[in-house]
């Protein structure tokens, strides 16, 4: 079965744990090694290999130590140009190249954000639990069938920005930034509408923004339109 534990969600980092009960990865890690290594009891080793959607720093700052470490580190092409990234411990991995971690089938795809090459992460085990996981993009164009776990940025609600806009707590400029790099929760809704819900078990909406977002709500209307469980990252 299909755990999925966010370590730290936000934009000061955003790491996850996820396991089938037999193979550890992460996916992201944005934060300090020496937390990563708290975080997973000191047993770094365990884990099978990290995934890494794009070189910002909130989500690959320990990408280097943990190649360092001795374990596999899957980037992108872009991502490891943009981050330096070397060795035999990383490996460059292309969208909609399938390729096999321990006991998961993972299919990167390409989305949308202001980095080199980001990539979203479609991951399979080998009872037929397939997870999605989606952050720091605006849009996705493709639909997944079968999901049984979705992992989503859901960063802000463009009704809540726009009011902080105009009350003077937000600067505009941040408005066309947000728009075309971030997840909001409309766009976040249109995604869960758009795909096959009838298997899913839990959704995880991650890296809330602390002004322009409202856990609550976000909970409710994402609970509203799909009927499933819906948990918060790092709340």
């Amino acid at each position: 079965m299909i755990q999925f534990r966010p370590l730290a969600s936000s934009s000061a980092g955003n790491c996850y744990h996820v396991t089938d009960g037999r193979t550890e990865l992460l996916i992201e890690a944005g934060i300090r090694f020496t937390d990563i290594r708290k975080a997973l009891d000191f047993r770094v080793t365990r884990l099978a290999g990290v995934l890494i959607s794009h070189e910002h720093m909130d989500h690959s700052r320990a990408a280097a130590d943990l190649a360092k470490a001795g374990v596999n580190v899957y980037v992108s092409a872009g991502t490891a140009a943009a981050r330096g990234l070397s060795g035999h411990r990383i490996k460059v991995i292309e969208p909609k190249r399938q390729f096999e971690v321990g006991t998961w089938v993972i299919m990167p795809f390409d989305v949308e954000h202001d980095a080199e090459q980001p990539l979203g992460f479609l991951l399979a085990n080998q009872t037929g639990e397939k997870l999605v996981f989606i952050t720091d993009s605006y849009y996705c164009r493709y639909t997944f069938s079968g999901l049984t776990h979705i992992a989503i940025e859901a960063n802000y609600s463009l009704r809540i920005l726009d009011e902080n806009i105009a009350a003077g707590r937000v600067h505009p400029a941040m408005r066309p930034r947000l728009l075309r790099s971030h997840f909001s929760l409309e766009n976040v809704l249109d995604f869960l509408k758009a795909n096959d819900m009838s298997k899913v078990q839990e959704i995880h909406l991650l890296h809330l923004s602390d002004s322009n977002s409202d856990e609550a709500l976000f909970r409710r209307r994402a609970q509203e339109v799909t009927g499933k469980p819906v948990y918060i990252a790092g709340r």
